[in-house]
Order: C-alpha cells, then sequence, then structure tokens
C-alpha cells in the first residue's frame, strides 16, 4: 500500500532487474553519489524479475547498509512492463523515475530529469549519443520513426528506460505487456504534459542485453497497433459546468 502523502519520499527510483547480479553495487552507488548530496528524501524500489543469476542475493545483501533500498520480488519471471508496473505501484515518491539496472542508463542524469518537474508531468530521456552497434542504432531509429508516425508522436527515444512522472501521471493507467514503451504516449493521452531531456548512454560493461534486434521489433508491432487503437478511442470531454 502507498504511504500516505506526509510520508512519502520526495522521489522513488524503479529499477527493475533481471539477471544483472554483477551492475547492482555499482548502479547504487552511482545513484547514492547523485541523489544523497540533492537534500531531499528517496527510495529506490529493485524489482527483481525472476533473475536466475544472483541478483536477489546481492540485492538482499544491499538492504542492511542502505534503508532507502526496497526489493520487490517476483515468483518467476513476467518481463519488463510487469516489472516496471509493480516498481511503479509499489513506489511512494511524489516523483517515479526509472531507469536500467545495466549501468548504461547514467544515474548521474536523474537531475536533468528533476529539474523538468517544475513544469512538466512527464521528462523524457533520449540518448544524444548511443553506445551500442550500428545495426542496433539503424533498427532502433526506425522503430522511433515507425511508432511516432502511427501514434502522431515525437517522442525522439522510446527505448531509452530513464524518465521521470509525477505520480499522478502513471496512477490511471493499466500497463499491459510491453506497453512500458509507450508510458509517455500514455500519459499525454490522460492529458498529462511531456518534455524531453538529453542525457547520456553507456556502453554495457558486464551481463548481457535481454532483447535481440529482430526479437524487439516482432514484440513492438502488436503494442504500436493496440496504442493506435486506444488513440482513436479516448474519451475527450471538458465539463462546463455542474447544476446542483
Amino acid at each position: 500500500m502507498a504511504a500516505e502523502p506526509s510520508t512519502r519520499p520526495r522521489v522513488s527510483v524503479v529499477v527493475p532487474v533481471y539477471n544483472e547480479e554483477e551492475n547492482l553495487p555499482a548502479l547504487l552507488r552511482e545513484i547514492r553519489e547523485t541523489l544523497d548530496p540533492e537534500g531531499f528524501s528517496y527510495e529506490v524500489v529493485f524489482v527483481d524479475d525472476g533473475s536466475r543469476d544472483r541478483s536477489l542475493e546481492v540485492l538482499r545483501g544491499l538492504l542492511p547498509a542502505n534503508p532507502m533500498v526496497r526489493v520487490v520480488v517476483f515468483e518467476k519471471n513476467a518481463g519488463q512492463t510487469a516489472a516496471m508496473d509493480a516498481g511503479l505501484r509499489s513506489a511512494r515518491g511524489e516523483i517515479l523515475v526509472t531507469l536500467d539496472a545495466d549501468l548504461q542508463n547514467d544515474p548521474h542524469d536523474i537531475p536533468l530529469l528533476l529539474r523538468e518537474m517544475d513544469r512538466f508531468d512527464v521528462a523524457v530521456g533520449y540518448r544524444a549519443k548511443r553506445r551500442d552497434s550500428l545495426v542496433k542504432k539503424i533498427t532502433s531509429r526506425i522503430g522511433n520513426g515507425v511508432r511516432n508516425w502511427a501514434t502522431h508522436e515525437d517522442i525522439i527515444d522510446t527505448g531509452c528506460s530513464l524518465k521521470a512522472f509525477r505520480r499522478e501521471a502513471v496512477a490511471p493507467l493499466k500497463l499491459l505487456k510491453g506497453m512500458h514503451r509507450f508510458l509517455p504516449t500514455l500519459c499525454r493521452m490522460e492529458g498529462f504534459t511531456v518534455t524531453q531531456v538529453k542525457v547520456n548512454h553507456r556502453p554495457r560493461i558486464h551481463g548481457e542485453t535481454k532483447y535481440g534486434v529482430f526479437d524487439r521489433l516482432r514484440a513492438t508491432l502488436p503494442d504500436l497497433l493496440a496504442v493506435r487503437w486506444m488513440q482513436k478511442r479516448v474519451l475527450r470531454y471538458r465539463i462546463r459546468e455542474e447544476l446542483p
């Protein structure tokens, strides 16, 4: 159950985890290096998505020395959208920040997103200099272009997990499998404002990518069609007045 408003931390950092044992200590250290000096309360919510390596053991080991850390543990692997959904629902903060556990998202960029939250409901990171293979860069650019064309959107980098949301922007959302890629669009459909922020991107050092290029494209098409269908049928009205 979510905390009462008076006891909520200012920021919740939500991190889905699947087989990232080597990256977790460094990730938490960088989050703390970034947020400890900021002077506001925060928590880090790791969601273990049925990891088959030592990720859960590592997370348990981080708890005693890091009281801001919370861990949500799945019974079995359910996928990134499910882990994102569980983390966002468990998070108690006023602002919810999402990022990957693979260290390719740079935690030091979190304040860049937070600075936009005074004016916008959602801040979306985009990776200006991708540290990926040429094939992945090309397919990502094509994928982003197709998504924006189909949904009449302008999101530069839908695949960047580094995002910040006011909790009221994600509270009404019902995520389905694969829909984490469309969070900014879903928030806009609910009437919330979105901005985009240039962020750093780093090469993966430990572990393996969880998606192949063609796996990602094949999985995204049905989700894209579903979002387009939802956009066409979203209820749009304004109440002029209510009489006694």
